[in-house]
């Protein structure tokens, strides 16, 4: 009985020294090194690796350069080549990286930010989510705040991601555009009242923002036209900004006026009349009810809308076992829809069940990841509680 006392003192010793060891490690660590946070002045980024096998020096040069994924089941089942760009491979998760850091930097450029001040210089922005997480990210690698405006109905792991990332969180109800109670009305007043309080503040208004469109057209669309060696006939991407397709739309227009561009949206978010209430949908960031800047870009050279249903985007991803978030399996139910018409206009059978004459090839986009959709379109009872799986569905799918 000794044995274990003293064994058990000395254990409680050694717990002790190592809780003070952590303890006077962490004041160390703040000692020596938040004299050199706060005196740097600007981010420690040096240009981007030119090769693969530069080494990066900031989080901001993994952004882009995705690769571009062929989807076996699809592609075999309607004959069409159909290709993904993965987005979500992105380190913030999503195809918004990209304009987050265009947008950053571009400010930066123009003097109207400053990266590593005292206090920070921060950026505005409404969104239903991951233009919020990519915003946080990349403000954090790059030396500025983010203060996120969100609907109170964006799913939770979206809102933990923001926070985790040294984000700041506003909620509000969703509403219509036209409210001044909505979101990126909401983001828009913060950052003016801060800037008028002598804070330096940006409004990223990516809805708006040129900058987000020409952000694809200048690196998503030659990605894309590079890696299919020119070999694309169709490009298919959901409108919520309505940036990447009016970015990347433009690109491949340029370079060959025959590729095709089509623009997918929900039915049940394209009324313009309508306000988004609590819990009407699971795809967050995917439909638009109005005409935005960026999607005015290629209004007119958009050659197909199609119509799609959530359920079907949800058959879909369970058939092909990609755990992607909700905007990337509609993307993909879209390029399926498609491609079966294809198979059918272009088949020497009047019925459709011959085979595509010629190669085709659609590339569409993985947007976003599915982890930051498991609290709402990856759970089933979510879904038959908010009317959008019936309880056959949903005990057949679990």
């Amino acid at each position: 009985m000794s044995t274990r006392s003293s064994s058990s003192v000395g254990l409680g010793h050694l717990a002790i020294g190592v809780i003070f060891a952590a303890g006077l490690g962490t004041i160390l660590v703040e000692f020596l090194f938040r004299p050199f946070f706060k005196s740097r002045s600007h981010p420690v980024r040096p240009g981007k690796p030119t090769t693969k096998t530069e080494v990066a020096n900031n989080l901001t040069h993994l952004i882009g350069n995705t690769p571009l994924l062929r989807i076996n089941c699809l592609s075999d089942l309607t004959g069409v080549e159909i290709l993904a760009k993965c987005e979500f491979l992105n380190p913030g998760g999503s195809i918004k990286d990209r304009i987050a850091l265009q947008i950053i930097s571009e400010a930066e450029k123009a003097g109207k930010i400053t990266p590593y001040t005292t206090p920070r210089c921060r950026v505005f922005e409404g969104t239903s989510g991951s233009t919020g997480i990519s915003l946080a990210l990349v403000a954090r690698a790059l030396g500025y705040e983010a203060e996120i405006v969100l609907p109170d109905d964006t799913a939770t792991e979206k809102s933990d991601l923001i926070e985790k990332m040294g984000g700041t969180i506003v909620k509000v109800r969703p509403v219509s555009i036209s409210n001044r109670s909505h979101y990126v009305n909401v983001a828009r007043d913060r950052a003016r009242s801060f800037n008028e309080e002598g804070g330096q503040g940006l409004f990223v208004d990516q809805f708006e923002n040129p900058l987000n469109w020409l952000t694809h057209y200048q690196t998503t669309g030659p990605e894309i036209w590079e890696q299919t060696q020119g070999k694309i006939d169709y490009f298919i991407a959901g409108a919520g900004t309505g940036g990447t397709i009016a970015g990347v739309g433009k690109f491949l227009k340029s370079k060959n006026h025959r590729v095709k561009n089509g623009v997918m949206f929900s039915k049940t978010e394209i009324e313009g009349k309508r306000r988004r209430h609590q819990m009407d949908t699971v795809v967050e960031g995917i439909g638009s009810n109005r005409l935005t800047g960026n999607l005015a870009q290629i209004i007119e050279t958009i050659d197909d809308a199609i119509t799609i249903y959530k359920e079907m985007s949800r058959l879909i991803l369970k058939e092909e076992g990609i755990f992607i978030g909700s905007s990337s399996a509609v993307n993909l139910v879209a390029s399926y829809k498609l491609a079966q018409n294809l198979k059918t206009s272009n088949s020497n059978d009047p019925v459709g069940v011959g085979e595509v004459k010629k190669p085709i090839t659609l590339v569409t986009i993985l947007c976003d990841s599915g982890q930051r959709h498991l609290s709402k379109f990856w759970n089933d009872r979510f879904l038959s509680q908010n009317g959008f799986l019936d309880s056959s569905s949903s005990s057949s799918s679990s």
